[in-house]
């Protein structure tokens, strides 16, 4: 296990050691003139490690203009390396190493149509070791809901993704119908390219947002009548700021009068990829468990088998996916290896399931509404599914009524 870990290790430091020399070499480009003149003058030609070594002492040894705080610019870092929030009591001197997240980029043939088959069922197979620490020991890992990935308890503690008031949450909900986001996939933000990243960088840093902190609802309003007085130059109308103070209210489900900032983070990084990105580019971020679920939910409102469904019931379907079921429910007697997606027919789901009051309103407006198709059903709910990966209670993209 030493040498994975290893492993891991050195693709970290070749990382952080790649960033630092790109960000040195751009230094000494824009270094004064009168530098260069000086070296003009000396015979010597050094190499770009020693370039590297006097632009890294030049920089700790001269001036400089006011920066942020240590603590502020550390979060900045951490917010660009998608790491998200670490706890100050966590005991880092037994920590594992961190894992170094690669941000995707985008392909060419992102854009193009995607086919996704309703008939072809998906069989759904977790890793069957840790994805940690690379160790086997069945029934005791935890699996995610939303990828491949398993995980020890021990694991997820020593890498400070788990603490004491979550750790029986996870446990309980792990092996049951609700399922646990792993750390990878309850990070919205991990989904943004580093050019989508930087470009929600500079907005937050335009409206003064500081990072890590919990935002009120009066700073939630006031941010977003910023990026779009910033974006279309006019004051945003009051529909808009109506429909902001109900997606607050979705973000803050237990009433706190504030919005934690993994919470924000999420939602303004759904937000950029529906701007940004095409349905079509979006449906490529989906796993095989959320379509085995999607497909589950749309044959299940399908009820005459003829491949369409009503407009009423695809907007009733995107409230399903930020369903949270009980957590006394029992735990699924399955094989860790096959655990699947949330099925909208299981027992635990009908507990939860659609009420007479909620399907009337659906079955009264399908005579006039239009009829959906898979592919539709799939474009027009893509960025809820996504949205609806992380493991807080809060909606990360409040569905129209």
């Amino acid at each position: 296990m030493g040498v994975l870990m290893s492993r891991r290790q050195t693709v970290e430091r070749v990382q952080k050691v790649s960033l630092a020399v790109s960000a040195f070499k751009d230094g000494l480009r824009e270094q004064p003139s009168t530098r260069r003149r000086a070296e003009a003058g000396t015979a010597r030609q050094g190499t770009l490690e020693q370039e590297v070594e006097e632009g890294e002492e030049e920089a700790l040894a001269g001036p400089s203009q006011p920066e942020e705080s240590s603590a502020s610019k550390a979060a900045w870092e951490r917010l660009r390396d998608g790491r998200g929030v670490e706890p100050e009591e966590f005991d880092r001197a037994k920590r594992f190493t961190p894992p170094a997240f690669i941000r995707p980029k985008r392909e060419l043939h992102d854009d193009e149509p995607l086919d996704i088959s309703l008939e072809q069922r998906e069989q759904i197979l977790n890793d069957e070791m840790c994805e940690i620490c690379e160790v086997w020991t069945a029934e005791s890992l935890f699996p995610c809901r939303i990828c491949h990935r398993v995980y020890h308890d021990g694991c997820l503690r020593r890498m400070g993704y788990l603490q004491k008031d979550s750790a029986m949450e996870v446990t309980e909900t792990a092996h049951t119908e609700t399922g646990w986001s792993c750390y990878y996939c309850d990070n919205l933000n991990l989904l943004l390219t580093e050019e989508e990243m930087y470009s929600l960088m500079e907005t937050l840093r335009n409206c003064k947002i500081i990072p890590e902190s919990c935002l009120t609802q009066d700073d939630f309003l006031h941010y977003k009548h910023q990026v779009h007085k910033q974006q279309f130059e006019q004051t945003m109308p009051k529909a808009q700021e109506e429909q902001a103070t109900l997606q607050f209210n979705a973000l803050d489900p237990d009433k706190k009068g504030h919005i934690e900032w993994q919470d924000f983070l999420s939602h303004e990084s759904i937000q950029l990829l529906q701007k940004i990105r095409s349905q079509n580019a979006l449906l490529r971020l989906l796993t095989a468990k959320e379509r085995e679920r999607a497909r589950t939910a749309f044959l299940a409102l399908d009820q005459d088998h003829d491949g369409f469904i009503g407009e009423g019931e695809c907007r009733q379907a995107r409230h399903t996916w930020f369903r949270k079921h009980q957590k006394e429910m029992q735990s699924c007697n399955v094989s860790i290896s096959h655990v699947g997606p949330i099925s909208e027919g299981s027992p635990a789901s009908s507990r939860n399931g659609k009420s007479p009051e909620k399907i009337l309103p659906a079955t009264k407006q399908e005579e006039t509404s239009r009829s959906i198709d898979w592919p539709g059903f799939l474009r027009e709910n893509v960025a809820y599914i996504l949205a609806a990966r992380p493991n807080s209670a809060a909606l990360h993209l409040q569905p129209l009524a």
